[in-house]
This record gives C-alpha cells, structure tokens and sequence, in this order.
C-alpha cells in the first residue's frame, strides 16, 4: 500500500489535496505508524534551522515520528492498517579528523551569479561559517533532541518537485549525519526561495576577536569563508609569528603562541604581553606563594617565560679610575662590546678610585645603555663606587637589594682602601657582588690576604632577604651564603721577577706572551696554595696586563718608578651548584685610557632557579630621575649629531656650488 511520507508542516496541505483518482479526501482519513515511542508527534521546534527536505530518523534509532498515508480511491474500502517502519542501520563510526576532511571536500562552493543573486541576503563576508539572515523558515520535519553541537556534511539533497515516496524515501530525504558520539546531530537549513547555501560549519580552530575599526586586518580576513583563503592563513602566520616573540630573538616561541583559550581572550591586534585569565587573577595571592603555585611571581611559570633555557645574561666590569675628573667620550666600547651580538640582561660596574662626582658616572651608564635599562640600585663607599642596571622588564623579578661595607686601612676615615658588597636574590637564585681594593705595593702580599679575610667575615649579608640554602651557608665566610658570587676590583697582586724579565715576554707572540706571564703572577701562586678565593675560579686571560699604563698611552709605565706590568683587576666567581655559572668573554678594554689601569670585563651566563614570592621584593623600585636626566641627554645628543651632519651636508653642497 503506497504511502507518502510527510512533515508535520506538511500534513494539513497534503491532507487537502486530491487522490490520484481524483476524489477529493476527507482530514480525518490519515493512517498513522508509529514507532514503539509513540508519546510525542514530529513537530517544528522553534530555534531549529528550517531545512528544505524532510528529516526523519534515519540514523537515529528510537526517535518518535509521524507517518501519514493517504488513502487513494483503489483501496479506500480497505481496512486501514498501521504501518511500522524497519528502525535505520547505526551510524558507522568513523575518527573526526578524517570526516571533517571529507565534509570539506564536498562543500559546493557558489559561483558567481549565484554570489551576485545572494547580495541582498547574507554577506559575501560570511560565507559558509555563519548562518543565514532569519527569514521565513522552509517547510522542515526534524526529529526532536538533536544536538547541534557539532558541523553537518551533507551528501544527498531532496529533488525539487520530487513526489511522495515509500518509507525507503527516508534515506534520501534524511541528511548524513557525522560525530565522535551518536548523539551530536545537526541539522541542515535552506532559506525558503533563496537558493541552497553552504551548511554551517564551524572551523575547527578558534578565530580571532574581531575589531571595531572597519580598516582593521581583522575584519577583512577574521571570517573570511574558509581557511584555504591566502588572505587569512598569512593572517594566521603573522599572529603566531607575533606570538612566538619573546625577549630574546634567539630564544624558543612561547608556548602561549599555542594556547587557544589566550588566543580567544587576546585582542586581535596581538600583544607580546600574556592574556591573564581572570580566574588567575581572584585564585592568585601576591603576597605569598611557592614553587608549585600556578601564577606565582617568582615561579617556574613565569621564569620560563623570560628565559626558557634557565640562564640570565651577565656583564661584570671592575675599572680603577685612578681618581680622574675626565671621563671617557663614550662607554659603548665597554658596556657594548663588539664581541657580542645582544646586550645583556644585568649590568653590574665596580669602580675603584672613582671620580668625585659620582653622580655624574651614574648618568653617563644610564645614557650609554639607553631605555631598555634602569638603574636597579647604586652604592659607594669613600672612593669604591659599584652600580647595578638591569632591563627594565625584568624588575619585576627581583627582592630588596641590600648592601654592606668593610674598611680594611687602619686608618678608617681613608676610604680608599676596602670593600663594597651588594645582594639581591633574582627569581630563585641568590647573587652576591663584591668590589674590593686590596693593599697595593709589590711584596704586600700577605696584606692583601689580610684584606681578603676581613672582608669574608666583616660583610654582614643578607640581611631581610632570607638565604636560598641556610643549611651550605658558613656563618665566617660571605661567600657560602649565596647560590653565584662574583668578587672583582684591584687585587693589586703584582707580576714577580721584575720589570725587565716581564718586558721580555711582552715582546713575544700573545700566544705565548699570557701564559708566560701568568706563571709570574702573585694571585694564581696564592691560590693554588689555597690561601685565597677558596672556591672561586678565573675565566681564563687572553689579554695584556692591566696595568700600569701611561694616561692617554698604549705604553706600560714610563715615569721613574718603572712600575712592573701587572693583572691587577681580576674577576672571580663562585657558584653553589657545579657549572651554573659558565664565563663566555675575559677581556680588557684597550681603548679607555683616561686612567693607569684599562677596564677589565667578563660576559657570564647564570642558571637562574625559580623562587617564592614570600621574600621582600623589590617591586618594580629603580631611580627614576636617573633614568629621565639619561635618556633625556641621550636624546640632546643625538639631536645634536642631527644638525652637524646637517651642516656638514649644506657646507658640502655650498663648496661644490
């Protein structure tokens, strides 16, 4: 007996209608069929997407539906009897991945009249990842409960102006259906009159936020209508590419460049700055944290955003000024060194002799090194001046900086002679920095022990900021109470064996030269023997001696004292862990000579550990009239540049003319 399947936005029309013979047909002569649930009628439910075939159960077994037949003029005699359609065949189950690739090869893209024909419907910008304006709903008959969770791939349209069929009629009236779970459906929508569309699909990663700015990159290739659009995969590569920026070019990408939750929350003009979820922000304590706690300021998560490797880049310096007012034109050639490719993230400069106007050196760092650098903290004692710059991003990232003095002249109103000592703990890793000038003369070297000694006991650190590892710390040496030391300055061990023999070796090949020289030296004697800097190390030298230079000369000391050559400005260090600490450059800076001694530099990089918030921080505190009277003359001066070879430029075209 044939019937035809219809929806329930169907069934008063098709009712209506004349049999095939022709005689007219009465409403209440329906057959129904019903499944063994037979509680509920198919019905259009509102918020559905109206589609413009029928949908029926085919893949969805057990779901409630309403067949009504008609009764044609052949059988209208006939007893009616209930017909009970065979339940559909269970989806096949098949992996996401691969049907979301097939669904997207059959999408049927419009061409150009069709695009033409849609203007004054949905935009062109939409394209198949949004849906259709809301207009009057086709006739639909979906099955009740389905999800919508999930995209639809279409295979097979209902013919137009296709009859009534059999109940086989399902399989080609029911769209197929694909998930991960057999109950994620969706469901197919045509506008009624407009012409077929793209179903929606959602893309399967997130887009970014659009802009309110009509001209924004954003807005044009945010929603373009499929990802394959050359416009919107550069759009993507530029905002990863943005992401992966971190402080360094040299370093990993972020991994936030990943993170699609970030992605969502950041705006679509991506910032180098991490998206803070607020969850993190009310979960978060910023007095007090751990090692384990997410978020900590101190923590592993935020160490690893910095410096994903673990290690901090370093610059020590130790010059002995010899008193001079005269500073040098310019500190590129010391604080920027041709040797390395990037400047490095902490500057630490200890000066011996120090000019009087302390101030005025201070200025001078802060201008050579520019804005990307503050001035951490500074401190003097009598005539030892050491200062500490550090980027100005990483502030955030370090405790209260204290400082300790030790005088070591007998005379204690002489300051010239002593040590200066400045900690602060960096993350989780504590740094001890000592400058130090020791007793000068040739055959002093018991003095100078003397001084090394009382500055390992007299230097009362840390003070507030509490010792990373109490249990290595000794209670008579400074240098155990801190996981990385490094202790330079003028040491003023001397070269043994007299002017003449150390002139000889000068005048050979550098090769040879150093090494000879070295075996003369006064400090690697003592500390062999294990009388000073127990524990520490030397980078190993590659440069001439240090001093005594004629001012303003490349020639050793030429006045009647005839004083020996000598390396007396060293740079030691120490590190609680084996190998945290690895030296990269050891060198002088042959082209400063406003003084007798040349500058002596270092290049480290340090593992950093994570730390705990709960210690005393420095919170962002730096000296910030420094830093504007720097920048500010840093400015002037290149204004001044500016115009002089602008002058030049006009003098030269004026003598051509």
């Amino acid at each position: 007996m044939p019937s035809k399947l219809a929806c329930p936005g169907h069934s008063e029309a098709a009712s209506q209608q004349p049999a095939s013979g022709g005689h007219p047909q009465s409403e209440g002569r329906m057959l129904k069929g019903r499944l063994p649930n037979t509680d509920q009628d198919l019905t259009f439910r509102p918020g559905s997407p109206p589609t413009d075939s029928c949908q029926g159960p085919g893949k969805s077994p057990g779901l409630p539906l309403t067949i009504p037949a008609k009764i044609s003029n052949e059988d209208s005699q006939a007893k009616a009897k209930p017909f009970t359609p065979k339940p559909p065949t269970r989806p096949r189950l098949e992996r996401a991945l691969s049907l979301d690739d097939k669904g997207w090869r059959r999408r049927r893209f419009r061409a150009a009249h069709e695009d033409l024909a849609a203007r004054n419907g949905a935009s062109s910008s939409r394209g198949s990842l949004q849906d259709e304006v809301p207009g009057t709903p086709a006739r639909s008959c979906s099955p009740p409960c389905l999800s919508t969770s999930l995209q639809e791939i279409p295979t097979s349209r209902r013919a137009s102006g296709s009859g009534g069929g059999s109940p086989s009629l399902w399989g080609h009236c029911v769209s197929r259906r694909v998930s991960t779970s057999l109950d994620l459906l969706h469901r197919d929508r045509v506008s009624a009159g407009s012409i077929p569309r793209l179903p929606s699909v959602p893309p399967s990663y997130l887009l970014p936020a659009m802009d309110q700015n009509i001209a924004s990159d954003s807005l044009r290739t945010a929603n373009k209508v499929d990802s394959d659009h050359a416009d919107y995969r550069l759009h993507l590569q530029t905002r990863l590419f943005r992401a992966h920026s971190s402080l360094d070019a040299g370093r990993p990408p972020s991994a936030l460049a990943c993170d699609d939750c970030s992605l969502r929350s950041a705006k679509s003009s991506f910032s180098l700055l991490a998206p803070i979820r607020a969850k993190d922000v009310r979960s978060r304590s910023y007095l007090e944290g751990s090692l384990l706690a997410s978020g900590a300021l101190m923590g592993a998560e935020e160490l690893a955003r910095y410096f994903p490797d673990r290690n901090v880049a370093l610059f020590v310096a130790t010059w002995n000024m010899q008193g001079q007012r005269e500073l040098p034109p310019h500190l590129d050639e010391l604080l920027l060194p041709t040797e390395a490719d990037y400047a490095q993230d902490l500057y630490v400069i200890g000066v011996q002799e120090g000019c009087s106007d302390r101030r005025e050196w201070e200025v001078r760092l802060q201008e050579a090194l520019g804005p990307h650098y503050v001035m951490l903290h500074s401190a003097a004692h009598g005539a030892l001046h050491m200062s500490v710059l550090i980027r100005r991003d990483l502030i955030w990232f370090c405790s209260e900086v204290e400082s300790a003095t030790v005088t070591t002249r007998i005379v204690s109103q002489i300051k010239t002679k002593g040590a200066l000592g400045v900690s602060f703990t960096f993350f989780g890793t504590s740094f001890l920095f000592i400058t130090s000038h020791f007793t000068s003369g040739d055959g002093k070297v018991g003095e100078r022990l003397v001084d090394y000694t009382k500055t390992i006991q007299g230097l009362t650190l840390p003070k507030s900021v509490p010792d990373t590892s109490p249990y290595r710390s000794n209670s008579g040496d400074v240098t155990t109470r801190f996981d990385g030391v490094f202790w330079f300055g003028d040491f003023n061990f001397r070269l043994s064996g007299g002017r003449g023999a150390v002139e000889a070796i000068l005048r050979q090949d550098l090769g040879d030269t150093v090494p000879a020289l070295l075996q003369h030296d006064q400090l690697t004697r003592e500390m062999k023997k294990g009388s000073i800097f127990k524990g520490f190390q030397e980078p190993d030298i590659h440069f001439l001696p240090s001093y005594k230079f004629d001012i303003g000369k490349d020639s050793y000391d030429s006045t009647s004292k005839q004083r020996t050559p000598s390396y007396t400005d060293r740079i030691m260090y120490r590190s609680r862990h084996k190998d945290d600490i690895c030296p990269v450059k050891y060198s002088s800076c042959p082209v400063i000579k406003t003084s007798d001694h040349r500058p002596v530099y270092g290049l480290f990089r340090v593992k950093v550990r994570p730390g705990r918030d709960n210690i005393p921080l420095a919170a962002g505190k730096f000296d910030r009239e420094l830093y504007l009277i720097g920048i500010k003359r840093r400015i002037s001066k290149e204004i001044q540049r500016q115009q002089a070879l602008k002058g030049q430029h006009s003098s030269t075209i004026c003598a051509i003319s």
